[in-house]
């Protein structure tokens, strides 16, 4: 494995190779090369893409003991000696993004003694899975802080083969899982890692680190970052989200919060205003049946919910009422009956009649039910069926 163009020298992105194999597989067409300098997917580490001649690479995988370039091209009639270039852009990326990690799962071990229990590179964001219950603010701060310090101490990273017997002599973050091609990634004084992925040649290439956010998962935490690249993508983004926002809001940018705070109150207000008027319109309404013993009536689009209450409104003003009421909502029928306090009548009768006629689903008590399904019928006609079926 130490021969191959990757592990020789992670820079390089275009190389000369000979074709040894082309194929096909469930994956797809594949060449094989007698050595690559593109990744496969492992590690936590995405594939690289690229070009060999002037086939796109789109997938890089390792399979048994070959290293299989996937294309969706015809790669049947190719051999010899080709010249291939590497998406550099996508390698550099994933190199600054798994060295970040090492960055900051170290940070977190040396400041706190949290463990990273899994890596994973996103096309967007990084994140690593830390063996506690619970991170403060401060904690990420300090984290953030040391890893950004690791970074523009602009520290050599080095990569070394060892063996099994050799691992002792170094203070491993953690266990290495395999017996031979044994691969350390190195920074000195402050991380010894075993790791079969990419990384540039100091910590300054990474450039930056930012942590975004973090979120609880079973029992741990998981914390999302980014770095090098990523960061000014990320720093864009937000930029462009605040302007829009602070541009609404018609509030400069670093008033935006507060902007934002008052209109969300003012929101809630205006929603609490709005339902309370509503609900005295429906009071208003429910005045016109105060006199029915059955109040049943038709609607065009009236939700179950306005129904409901309704038909609370309407029994509240005269306990001896029976309120049947059914709405046409689009290729939809739905209705609410609802008894009075001083009324026996077990209003599941109701929904029983009503139901099976509209192939409908509904529930409640003997009080108040509620149903809804297919308009098979007018809505006049359910509403007969319903009050026959007091």
């Amino acid at each position: 494995m130490k021969d191959l163009l990757y592990y020789q020298d992670a820079t390089i992105s275009a190389f000369h190779a000979n074709i040894i194999k082309t194929d096909r597989d469930e994956n797809g067409n594949y060449i094989v090369l007698d050595n690559t300098a593109f990744y496969p997917t492992g590690g936590g580490q995405p594939h690289d893409t690229g070009w060999i001649q002037d086939i796109e690479i789109i997938n890089v995988e390792k399979v048994e003991d070959e290293i299989r370039h996937y294309t969706s091209n015809n790669v049947s009639g190719i051999s010899g000696e080709i010249f291939a270039k590497l998406n550099w852009t996508r390698r550099f990326d994933h190199m600054q993004q798994h060295t970040g990690q090492h960055i900051l799962t170290a940070a977190f071990v040396e400041l706190f003694d949290m463990a990273t229990t899994s890596f994973h590179l996103g096309t967007e964001l990084v994140t690593i899975d830390l063996n506690v219950n619970d991170v403060t603010d401060a904690q990420l701060a300090d984290a953030e802080q040391r890893a950004n310090e690791i970074i523009l101490d602009n520290r050599p990273i080095e990569t070394k083969w060892v063996t099994k017997d050799e691992l002792a002599n170094y203070n491993l973050r953690k266990d290495v899982k395999v017996d031979e091609d044994i691969r350390l990634v190195i920074i000195p004084d402050y991380d010894y890692n075993g790791c079969g992925g990419t990384h540039p040649m100091s910590t300054g290439q990474v450039g930056l680190l930012k942590i975004l956010t973090t979120e609880k998962m079973k029992q741990q935490i998981r914390v999302h970052f980014v770095c090098g690249n990523r960061v000014l993508q990320q720093l864009a983004m937000r930029k462009n989200v605040l302007s829009d926002v602070a541009r609404q809001l018609s509030a400069p940018e670093e008033q935006a919060s507060e902007a934002l705070r008052k209109f969300a109150t003012a929101a809630k207000q205006t929603e609490k205003n709005l339902k309370d008027a509503q609900d005295a319109l429906l009071q208003f309404e429910a005045k016109e049946f105060a006199n029915e013993n059955i109040a049943a009536r038709t609607f065009e689009n009236r939700s179950i919910q306005d129904l409901q209450k309704l038909a609370r409104f309407i029994t509240e003003q005269n306990d001896q009422a029976v309120a049947l009421l059914v709405s046409t909502n689009d290729d939809k029928l739905q209705f609410v009956a609802a008894r009075g306090k001083a009324n026996t009548t077990s209003m599941k009768t109701v929904s029983t009649a009503a139901l099976p006629i509209i192939n409908g689903k509904g529930g409640g008590s003997d009080a108040l039910v509620q149903g809804g399904g297919e308009k098979v019928i007018p809505a006049e006609a359910l509403l007969e069926a319903m009050n026959a079926a007091l």
